[in-house]
């Protein structure tokens, strides 16, 4: 064991076991962290708004404060954006996270200096949990690859504004910063093409133990890197790499590809965080889901996905939530966001502890003709199908056929496969028969006939790539939505082609 791991050890141990002993607490905790967000925003403009003074309990919270999106809530942001003090939270933010909005534009969520330990100390506290239930610390001596967005952060009216992912860099502690790659200068990179050759340049050669980002990023730096170095495999190039921390997208069905890319056995971590907050990570590789990050400064309310666009739905704290129903999550945090709709579904696995597996988003679904399928039930398929066949599936998108040619309508599967036989006619049967037995909705369309068999459009390899550059987002933390209830992204696929 290295001089780092060892000191770091029993660190890790004290940490994790706090996390153990918290989630056994959440009720309490999430009791606790809303009557403290809700107190120490009553002199703020929303909490005068919303007559925070009055507020004794969570009826109160839903009676007088609604749920709101960003586009909602955005008159407040523009107030704090402006420059002014005491809007969402005490003072002015610390930070603002920018990220991509849909009617509005970039969205600028405020982190401050009480929500950003949420940010990091989650993804420290999920390799800690890791870490000391495999009794294994040696990756700490390693590198370690945390892409993140550039570090350079721009001012708004003051306050230093980017990527989450550049805005947590900052945080990264000086005994880390020494494993750490890509070095500042790369990260600092806009240009993708550039960015990816730079950190093969300077990882190739490097004891690499983590590597850390979204599925589809990270197995194209594996391929590329595997090309520039002429070897087998990652495992080959990097013996010592034990963990592949991932998040943004479901990995099952991606790990065919990265069980063949790597050539050996890894550890896998999945995490969930947000610009929002960082939500929940696993902790636990045999327990189903991930840990809810439940005493962190976010206070969790959940709203059955059926009843997200009622004017008064119901609105349930994590005490009264069931396993196996979808809910969306609706966050009020220490950031100054209150009864915030991320847009995220998930739906519980455990409730002692609280554990949650991520179902999609609100937006991303396929309704076209009643069947509300969502992202849950195409990934299953997909990994089910996969399996099945022995195939690796490299990018896929699935889209609605709305009455083609044949005057059929169905759902178009569009994959650029990595490896195994393309047998169309098998594929497209264990996807529908998958989807069927998740989803009664879409059973009754198929079984009456006014779905059809699904369809397979196998894309050449780099399709998904070429289509992201022409929007200008490869590469990074940027990631095509795996359904949607329009053909734009399909049709733009095609157009590639």
């Amino acid at each position: 064991m290295g001089i780092k791991s060892a000191l770091i050890k029993p660190l890790a141990r004290r940490i994790a076991a706090k996390v153990r002993k918290d989630s056994l607490l959440a009720v309490r905790h999430q009791q606790i962290i809303f009557q403290h967000l809700v107190t120490k925003a009553k002199a703020t403009k929303f909490g005068v708004d919303h007559n925070y003074t009055s507020i004794e309990n969570h009826r109160d919270f839903i009676d007088q404060v609604p749920i709101r999106d960003y586009e909602v809530l955005k008159p407040y942001i523009d107030m704090v954006t402006a420059g002014q003090r005491d809007i969402l939270w005490p003072g002015r933010p610390k930070y603002f996270a920018k990220t991509s909005g849909t009617t509005s534009g970039a969205k600028f969520i405020p982190i401050t200096k009480q929500s950003m330990p949420n940010h990091f100390n989650s993804a420290r506290n999920a390799l800690f949990c890791q870490a000391s239930r495999l009794n294994d610390f040696s990756f700490f001596n390693g590198k370690m690859i945390f892409l993140s967005g550039s570090p350079e952060l721009d001012l708004l009216n003051g306050i230093p504004t980017g990527r989450l992912s550049g805005i947590v860099n900052h945080a990264v502690p000086s005994w880390l910063r020494k494993n750490q790659l890509p070095s500042y200068d790369t990260n600092c990179l806009e240009d993708w093409e550039i960015k990816i050759d730079r950190i093969i340049d300077e990882t190739v050669s490097a004891n690499m133990t983590l590597i850390s980002g979204i599925p589809p990023w990270v197995k194209d730096y594996f391929e590329r890197l595997i090309d520039r170095a002429k070897a087998r495999s990652v495992g080959e190039l990097f013996p010592n790499l034990q963990f592949i921390v991932h998040g943004g997208v479901n990995f099952e069905p991606y790990r065919r590809a990265f069980n063949d890319l790597i050539g050996r056995p890894f550890h896998s971590v999945e995490t969930y965080p947000a610009s929002e907050g960082f939500i929940a990570f696993q902790d636990n590789k045999e327990e189903d889901g991930l840990l809810l990050n439940t005493n962190s400064g976010i206070f969790y309310e959940f709203v059955p996905v059926d009843e997200i666009f009622h004017e008064k739905p119901t609105r349930l704290t994590i005490s009264e939530v069931q396993i196996g129903v979808n809910y969306a999550i609706i966050l009020s945090s220490n950031a100054g966001l209150w009864a915030y709709n991320i847009g995220d579904t998930v739906e519980f696995t455990s409730r002692n502890p609280y554990r949650i597996r991520v179902t999609g988003r609100i937006k991303h679904f396929i309704s076209a003709f009643g069947e509300h399928v969502i992202s849950k039930e195409i990934e299953d398929a997909l990994t089910n199908m996969t399996t099945t066949l022995g195939l690796s599936i490299a990018a896929f998108t699935v889209a609605p056929m709305i009455e083609d040619t044949d005057g059929l309508s169905y759902h178009e599967y569009l994959l650029e496969l990595e490896s195994g036989p393309a047998d169309e006619i098998k594929m497209a049967t264990i996807l529908d028969q998958s989807v069927q037995e998740a989803n009664s909705y879409y059973r009754d369309l198929r079984q009456s006939a006014m779905l059809a068999t699904p369809k397979i459009t196998l894309l050449d390899t780099g399709t998904f790539s070429a289509y992201m550059r022409r929007q200008g987002k490869q590469g990074g933390q940027n990631k095509v939505p795996i359904l949607s209830n329009n053909r734009i992204i399909a049709d733009g696929l095609r157009e590639i082609e």
